[in-house]
């Protein structure tokens, strides 16, 4: 019953001294001690209840402004509206008598007030502050955060006559400064101040350096912005003074305003490929960091023979421009062909290779360099996004192995799209010396198939969806075969479901891996069970029932069925050398008799039963059940 009024108290959000209705009202009627103490500790955890859902809502204020904030400092394309917005908004979030930013200045080696926002001393909007002194100063030098409850009774900071006398006839007194930092160097501080004493909590410290780090991106976008207005007026004045130049102005500006466009509507290659063709013409060719096509088609180069020397080897043509684009920084020509590559020390990222009909002007040729370039950073991106996922989804695919009790498993798996409670395949790649290739080749393959990939030595491990390993083994061998150039081999296990399948599976899919290759069949996948009694000795569990129903499971159940003695027959054949005559003597029975059960061994089995290998295996498997009491 004490329960219920709280939680109705809470329900209306009474205030604080609500809560102590109930207790009151009780020791009025003189309640006993037992329920007094009750009702104590039922109004105490109501009041912890109430702070920590008043604490959440408050954050929740505080988020959805910054979030505001956030939306509002992207619409804008001002300078000036820029950092009025974000100083208004920080005297918002914090509830304080004024806010204000000062904006490092280079030449002077010092600070300067920028904006305000609730100031009234022209003094004070004037100041200029060296680095090092006030508080201010102070954080424009260390990049640190400073707060205080009282300026002038804090000795942390270096005092100086001028600062002082600003912040009095402003009649500051708690001040709380953030950095605006872009990477490692400091643009300028924001700062929230008080004209009465109080302190700023660690919230409010987090909050505004929040909102700092929106403003610093904002600020430095607006000034590329600025930067691109002013590039972009200047061009103009330089396309009156050279008319001649205009039409590819035009399409330089335009295609760069375009795939501009497309990185920010999250657009990809091949979008950029498109705008590319349009404004130039002709046909154009993406290659990837290996010189793999990935968007553009290759036999379109093919008609060309670029130097004019007899030489029909495009694709030698095109590594060799490459490299000495990136080596000039420009755009390179082979004949029909305008090559633009781009790397990251030293590391090519991409190449763009342009078949024009018509002659390309030079100043149109920096628009294929800004569409490689533009190119490079959407496959660095991706390629980044890609790495950062592959390490999560490796990390939990290692703790599924080595780690199967590991709290927390099935959450991880199922934050990255994976349910292991579904059936998996464990697969095992061996694939030489090429590590890196080969596990973001798996990393890319897993993410695509709501699966896992992890690096391991020489070998990549993938768990996968399905019930079918020989078929997912064979995939994963095709594939990643394809991708290195050279041969992959793979071994898989399953179907598992559930943690603590996927380390004995991981060990099979191994031992298969190795049996293939140790049996000659480099670049080839399979399961256990489709090794036959290779499988069966690789097995994790040495299935020997699982052989014998693969291999001799249609002739036992034709004997249980129909009361035939086909397996003594076949036992028999296999014992006097598969002679027919032999066989008979053995059985008591006519040769023809012999045949006939044979012939039905072979409908039941398939006609190569009697090669070399499947003989063995039915050899095996003949003896398996003989021993086995069958």
């Amino acid at each position: 019953m004490s329960t219920r009024i709280f939680l109705e108290l809470l329900a209306r959000e009474a205030s604080a001294v609500e809560f102590e209705g109930p207790v009151l009202a009780a020791r009025s009627t003189g309640a006993d001690a037992e329920t007094l103490a009750e009702l104590e500790d039922a109004k105490l955890a109501a009041l912890r209840v109430r702070a920590l859902l008043r604490r959440r809502a408050k954050r929740e204020a505080e988020l959805s402004a910054l979030f505001d904030t956030a939306g509002d400092l992207a619409g804008l394309r001002d300078l000036d509206a820029v950092l009025e917005a974000i100083v208004h908004r920080a005297r918002q979030l914090l509830g304080t008598d004024a806010a204000y930013m000062t904006l490092h200045d280079p030449d002077r080696g010092d600070t300067w007030m920028r904006v305000t926002d609730g100031s009234v001393s022209a003094k004070f909007r004037a100041l200029r502050l060296p680095m090092g002194a006030g508080l201010g100063g102070l954080v424009a030098q260390t990049a640190t955060p400073y707060s205080t409850a009282d300026y002038f009774a804090d000795a942390r900071f270096r005092h100086k006559a001028d600062i002082d006398d600003a912040v009095i006839e402003e009649g500051l007194v708690a001040i709380l400064g953030v950095p605006l930092k872009l990477g490692a160097r400091v643009i300028g501080v924001l700062f929230a101040a008080n004209r009465s004493v109080r302190p700023f909590t660690q919230d409010e410290v987090v909050l505004l350096s929040s909102l700092a780090a929106h403003a610093a991106v904002a600020i430095d976008n607006a000034r590329l912005l600025q930067e691109t207005r002013n590039a972009l007026e200047e061009l103009s004045e330089a396309n009156l003074q050279a008319s001649a130049h205009s039409g590819a102005v035009e399409r330089a500006a335009l295609a760069h305003d375009r795939m501009a466009g497309l990185v920010l509507r999250g657009g990809g290659v091949e979008d950029v490929a498109a705008v590319v063709t349009e404004v130039l013409g002709g046909s154009l060719l993406v290659l990837d960091d290996a010189g793999r096509p990935i968007a553009g088609d290759p036999d379109d180069l093919k008609a060309d023979r670029p130097t004019g020397d007899g030489r029909d080897d495009v694709a030698t043509v095109i590594a060799e421009a490459a490299r000495s684009s990136r080596a000039l920084g420009r755009t390179v020509r082979r004949g029909n062909l305008l090559v633009a590559s781009v790397d990251v020390g030293a590391e090519p990222l991409c190449t763009l290779v342009l078949r024009a009909e018509e002659r390309v002007a030079d100043t149109d040729q920096r628009i294929l360099e800004r569409a490689a370039l533009v190119t490079a950073l959407l496959m660095l991106f991706r390629r980044t996004v890609a790495e950062a996922e592959g390490r999560v989804r490796g990390e939990l695919l290692d703790d599924l192995i080595a780690r199967p009790g590991l709290d927390g498993l099935a959450e991880r798996a199922r934050r990255v799209g994976v349910d292991l409670d579904a059936s998996h395949v464990v697969v095992v790649a061996r694939h030489g010396d090429e590590r890196e290739r080969a596990g973001f080749w798996a990393s890319s393959h897993a993410a695509l198939n709501h699966g896992l990939a992890a690096q391991r030595g020489d070998e990549v491990v993938l768990l996968l969806p399905g019930d079918d390993p020989g078929r997912l083994a064979r995939r994963v061998a095709a594939e990643l075969s394809a991708s290195l150039g050279r041969p992959a081999t793979a071994g898989a296990c399953g179907p598992v479901c559930g943690p603590a399948e996927v380390g004995a599976a991981h060990r099979e899919a191994r031992r298969c891996a190795d049996a293939l290759l140790a049996l000659g069949r480099a670049g080839e996948g399979a399961s256990a069970a489709e090794l036959g009694f290779v499988g069966l000795l690789v097995g994790e569990g040495h299935d020997v029932e699982a052989f014998l129903l693969s291999t001799l499971g249609p002739v036992l159940d034709y004997d249980a069925r129909r009361g035939t003695a086909l397996v003594r027959t076949l036992t028999a054949y296999f014992g006097t050398g598969c002679s027919l005559s032999r066989t008979a003597e053995t059985l008591h029975i006519h040769v023809n008799t012999v045949t006939q059960r044979l012939e039905r061994v072979a409908q039941l089995l398939g006609p190569g039963w009697q090669t070399p290998d499947r003989s063995l295996e039915i050899q095996l498997a003949l003896r398996l059940h003989q021993l086995g009491g069958r």
